[in-house]
């Protein structure tokens, strides 16, 4: 029996109103990064140790070493009337108004809300009643490939006939989790995609997916339950003493295991693919993935000086641009690789549909340099 083509339909993405650059801690914590190199990010991201597993990763990591800031140049952050809410409601009206629906055309909502506004449960149906959706909601997680598992999921669920139109919405607040004297806030941004997922032309859509667990980087990094100013209860993120080795050392084995996996699974071979959205935690990570499977860089996309490590966002980020670059077309092959530590690793192979995208998203205002107090700045 062959099954019927389901995919995405419609894409969205979205970024907070506030742009943090480099200058901004260079002003704000000059000492901080005068002894970067003893801190938290630069421990996480150092060629120590370096050895058989890790000597790709290092290669491909060694060239932004002089950089405290390994890479990075720009990330999105919440202003204090955002949150994880406001930018999933934006963007999920935004992904249901480009597949041309109304919002009685949905049957489902899965959510993955990377952190949830509430220590538990997660934001669905939250989300669901503020969007005034009659559908059912509910939460997913897979750390950063939440949206790859979440669309293996409602390409399932649409496949079998239980639910017809299905909208996946993914957000990354890493900002509220982490703090901004604590060098690792320098590589994690803010953001949100979504993605409808729905019957496509015959032979469009997913082909074959492969999904692998990560319990080798578990302990990678974990959050710690600590007070705020105001006593109310937060997580906050950190990464463990194995940090690096774990992260280093099971790079390349993961995009390798499954690309390969999926397009075996799709019947088709990694030439046939004509563009890779691969994970991009870091400045060098698709630089890492080319290298890995032996492909032509002009074949994928680098978001990271832009938006840093938005976490499960970033497969729908590299999508969205990819299309709206003209570097996907309809009834291309694509694959799209995310790696999530303490939970999965995925690649996904599609035929590319005639995706709607949903706006572009707006320009950021930046912080002024010296002081968060002094007005932003339209870019």
């Amino acid at each position: 029996m062959i099954n019927p083509a389901v995919g995405i339909r419609s894409i969205a993405l979205t970024f907070p109103s506030i742009v943090r650059t480099n200058d901004y801690w260079q002003n704000k914590y000059p000492n901080l990064v005068n002894v970067a190199e003893q801190k938290a990010l630069a421990k996480l991201f150092s060629a120590s140790n370096s050895n058989e597993k890790t000597c790709e990763f290092d290669q491909e990591m060694i060239p932004y070493m002089s950089d405290p800031f390994r890479g990075a140049n720009e990330r999105r952050v919440l202003a204090a009337n955002e949150s994880s809410m406001t930018l999933e409601k934006r963007v999920a009206f935004d992904a249901i108004a480009a597949a041309e629906m109304s919002t009685d055309d949905l049957d489902l909502m899965i959510v993955t809300s990377l952190f949830p506004e509430r220590i538990a449960p997660g934001n669905a149906s939250f989300l669901v009643g503020e969007m005034g959706l009659r559908c059912p909601a509910w939460n997913l997680e897979s750390t950063c490939s939440s949206a790859l598992v979440a669309l293996q999921t409602a390409n399932a669920l649409v496949q079998t006939g239980a639910y017809r139109n299905v909208l996946v919405v993914i957000s990354c607040i890493y900002s509220r989790f982490v703090d901004e004297d604590d060098t690792l806030s320098w590589f994690m941004g803010d953001g949100a995609g979504a993605f409808v997922v729905s019957a496509l032309k015959p032979n469009q859509g997913v082909l074959g997916t492969k999904i692998i667990h990560t319990a080798a980087t578990c302990g990678a990094f974990f959050n710690e339950l600590t007070l705020d100013a105001q006593g109310n209860p937060r997580m906050r993120i950190q990464n463990g003493k194995n940090a690096s080795q774990q992260i280093r050392g099971t790079g390349v084995e993961f995009v390798r295991a499954c690309s390969l996996g999926a397009v075996e699974a799709a019947g088709v071979s990694l030439n046939d693919i004509q563009f890779f959205a691969f994970n991009t935690p870091t400045a060098w990570y698709a630089n890492l993935c080319v290298r890995a499977l032996g492909i032509d860089p002009e074949r994928t996309i680098n978001l990271y000086a832009q938006y840093a490590n938005i976490g499960p966002v970033l497969p729908i980020a590299n999508m969205y641009y990819g299309a709206q670059m003209g570097k996907v077309k309809e009834n291309d092959l694509v694959l799209v690789y995310t790696i999530g530590s303490a939970s999965t690793a995925v690649a996904t192979v599609m035929r590319w549909g005639d995706v709607k995208l949903g706006t572009v998203p707006a320009p950021a205002l930046y912080h002024n340099q010296q002081e968060d107090k002094i007005p932003l700045l339209t870019r």
